[in-house]
């Protein structure tokens, strides 16, 4: 399958999701690309739409390998297996979380001038983007919907890789994707538009959502 861009990749998965009856929902949507997705899911499920702002602390010398992960209101997760075993000492493991902490607050000062963050205690927070690859992100996401007090996590993407998604399934209390093709490439593949989207964007359609 095959989505024309992101909207309409949000609408489907909207669709999708509406399908469960989720109760009580808020969407999360993972700035930037995740944004115009979420939006539609949003509007499919008659909910609020925030965004979460999530940076993953990757192994200095291993960046895709997650020792932990932070997210605004000084959220600070750890990763001890990874820690332990890369051998990863405290001071290493500070200089990652101050060097992402600033672009985190600067996405984040970005953000919120236009939408205050709404909290998940008690809500089906559902997570969204418009793919995933290595799926990093996501368990990040999940990770500090939990500690924030969320009632149940879902996960939500348009399009994902066949193998290699059991732990996201395992940490998620639900999984929904349209597609899962065998051969994956890359999230880009799957769409006819993949323009970047930009921090006005993101801007705009958190502010449609909130006056909706």
């Amino acid at each position: 399958m095959r989505f024309h861009d992101r909207r309409h990749a949000g609408v489907l998965l909207g669709a999708e999701v509406a399908d469960f009856h989720p109760s009580d929902p808020l969407v999360y949507a993972l700035p930037r690309g995740g944004v115009p997705v979420a939006y539609e899911v949003a509007r499919a499920l008659d909910c609020p739409l925030d965004v979460l702002v999530v940076r993953k602390l990757g192994v200095p010398f291993q960046p895709e390998l997650a020792m932990g992960a932070i997210a605004e209101g000084d959220v600070v997760i750890r990763n001890e297996d990874v820690l332990r075993l890369a051998r990863i000492d405290e001071e290493t493991f500070a200089s990652v979380v101050s060097s992402e902490r600033r672009e985190l607050e600067s996405r984040v000062e970005a953000y919120r001038s236009v939408a205050s963050p709404l909290s998940p205690v008690g809500h089906t927070a559902i997570v969204v983007d418009d793919g995933l690859a290595t799926g990093s992100t996501a368990r990040a996401a999940i990770q500090v919907l939990h500690e924030k007090g969320a009632a149940a996590v879902w996960l939500a993407v348009p399009v994902a890789p066949r193998e290699g998604m059991e732990h996201l399934e395992r940490m998620a209390s639900r999984l929904v994707v349209l597609d899962r093709p065998r051969s994956f490439g890359a999230v880009g593949v799957w769409y006819r538009d993949f323009a970047q989207t930009s921090d006005e964007q993101v801007r705009a359609l958190l502010g449609e959502s909130r006056l909706a």
